[in-house]
């Protein structure tokens, strides 16, 4: 079937009673997670992701997609109403949509993110519908070599982005790697660093770990934050409608916005908060009111909200198609697919049709259930926001307890939450990237399996790797990034060094 065709085929299911319910139960709960302080999108994901293995594989997909949607929503719903950014892609939020706040315009902003956020979501369907089943019919020719680059080089690349350096990024992933062979070996049979703990054979669960690394370290912030107790703006629903001037200036945004995010969510980097802060500087450098960027400007939301949205879009096409998750919240995506016996890649839409168009649908679907329940709701998300503290953190800590130890009905998995929170605390207070970590404890498996692959084909020879166009472009690339990445500090100290001229 065409792309047509099978958008339509997706919608005829998204609309079905048990993936319309799928869709909303997302889209809710991501709300949620991302107004409640502690809880971002990838802990929430790791926490329904037991549950989804109890129904259907797309009803669990279509969940985990829905958080991912909402909780972008959530998290900006924080940084208009109390400054706080509740993830970080949605610290772009807190430049001009506090600022409108303190003007009396906040459900104004508000209104102007959600019905982005729906716009964006539309062009990035569009993009989506267009270019995922021609990227299949390319991803068909790969072999090992090209997903060796894909995943070797594009974690490696991630590590160098998403760290802000190379050494930031590059030891969080090697420790992901390393943890993700921990297990019995697939060839061999054979239990690696399991240090002869049986629990351990099945390999480090990664519910346990995404909810300590980004869960409980987050709870550990919240208790040395001095705005805990700060208590957000009430919001009145007469006041969510935007005024005729402002969703005039909001429309030019909404579609650069669009396009940026969608293109962001094809590379292997944090698209989904890079795109909003280069959303925000092309305002800044092309907006007829940049003058008013940064005190409470229409585009200064607008914008970045919507590329926001349509990088969540757009970074579901390198899942689907190659089954490469290049943040942490699709990493967990993948991990509902393999248990439940899907292979993610380039054969998912032939072969599991049913599942690729029914996830693409229900975003849509998803999106629009955001944009109406959302706005008429606010206050209630405005009343969960000021639940004290010492209410929120235990609870918080016993749904994540519960969620991590009903994966595989372990008790090992609680003491991994606890080891990961405690690691993940450290890290992000030395600076280290998360991000890289957890996308490495997916990847480094597979990883493997095509280094093996590889070498198999190759007779030994690691030059096969780049015996290919594509791998040789691919690893050109990496290296562009790490080495760019690398370059760009030195060249601007040379330029801000003064120098000297002796007379």
């Amino acid at each position: 079937m065409n792309s047509i065709e099978g958008l339509l085929y997706g919608l005829g299911l998204a609309i079905t009673p048990q993936l319309l319910l799928a869709a909303l139960v997302g889209a809710l709960a991501g709300t949620l997670i991302g107004v409640l302080p502690g809880l971002g999108p990838v802990a929430g994901a790791a926490l329904i992701l037991p549950i989804t293995f109890n129904y259907e594989p797309a009803v669990g997909l279509i969940m985990i997609a829905g958080i991912y949607l909402g909780a972008q929503y959530g998290g900006s719903t924080t940084s208009v109403l109390l400054n706080i950014p509740g993830d970080d892609s949605a610290i772009v939020a807190t430049f001009d949509g506090h600022e409108m706040a303190k003007k009396g315009r906040a459900g104004a902003a508000l209104s102007i993110m959600a019905v982005g956020s729906f716009v964006a979501g539309t062009v990035g369907l569009v993009l989506l519908v267009t270019m995922a089943p021609l990227l299949s019919d390319v991803a068909l020719d790969f072999g090992p070599a090209e997903f060796f680059a894909l995943t070797a080089g594009g974690l490696i690349a991630l590590s160098r982005i998403a760290g802000g350096s190379l050494a930031t990024g590059l030891f969080p992933m090697i420790i992901g790697v390393t943890l993700g062979t921990v297990g019995r070996e697939e060839a061999t049979s054979y239990n690696r660093f399991t240090f002869g703990v049986a629990d351990l054979s099945l390999g480090l669960s990664l519910v346990s770990v995404a909810v300590g690394l980004y869960g409980l370290s987050e709870l550990l912030f919240m208790l040395e934050d001095p705005d805990r107790e700060r208590k957000p703006m009430r919001v009145m629903l007469r006041e969510l409608l935007p005024t005729r001037e402002e969703w005039r200036r909001a429309w030019a945004p909404w579609g650069r916005g669009s396009v940026i995010g969608f293109i962001f969510g094809l590379l292997p980097v944090p698209s989904a908060t890079l795109s909003t802060f280069t959303s925000y500087r092309i305002e800044k450098a092309v907006s007829k009111n940049r003058h008013e960027i940064g005190k409470g400007a229409v585009e200064g939301i607008a914008g970045p909200e919507a590329s926001n949205n349509s990088a969540a879009i757009g970074s579901l096409v390198p899942v689907l198609v190659l089954g490469l998750p290049f943040s942490a919240t699709l990493a967990l995506m993948v991990s509902a697919m393999v248990v439940q016996g899907i292979q993610p890649g380039p054969l998912l839409i032939t072969q599991h049709p049913e599942i690729f168009w029914s996830v693409v649908a229900a975003m849509y679907v998803a999106n629009l259930m955001l944009l109406i329940l959302n706005l008429p709701m606010v206050g209630m998300w405005v009343r969960v926001l000021r639940t004290p503290r010492y209410v929120l953190i235990p609870l918080i800590i016993v749904i994540a307890m519960i969620g991590a130890f009903s994966y595989q009905n372990n008790l090992i998995d609680i003491y991994i939450v606890l080891g990961a929170g405690v690691l993940g605390y450290v890290l992000r207070k030395l600076g280290f990237s998360l991000a890289s970590m957890l996308v490495g404890l997916v990847l480094g498996p597979l990883i493997e399996k095509y280094l093996l692959q590889g070498l198999y084909l190759g007779s030994g020879d690691p030059l096969y790797f780049v015996s290919t166009p594509i791998a040789a472009v691919m690893w050109a690339l990496v290296v562009i990034v790490v080495v760019g990445g690398a370059l760009v500090p030195t060249i601007r100290r040379l330029r801000n060094r003064k120098v000297e001229v002796p007379f």
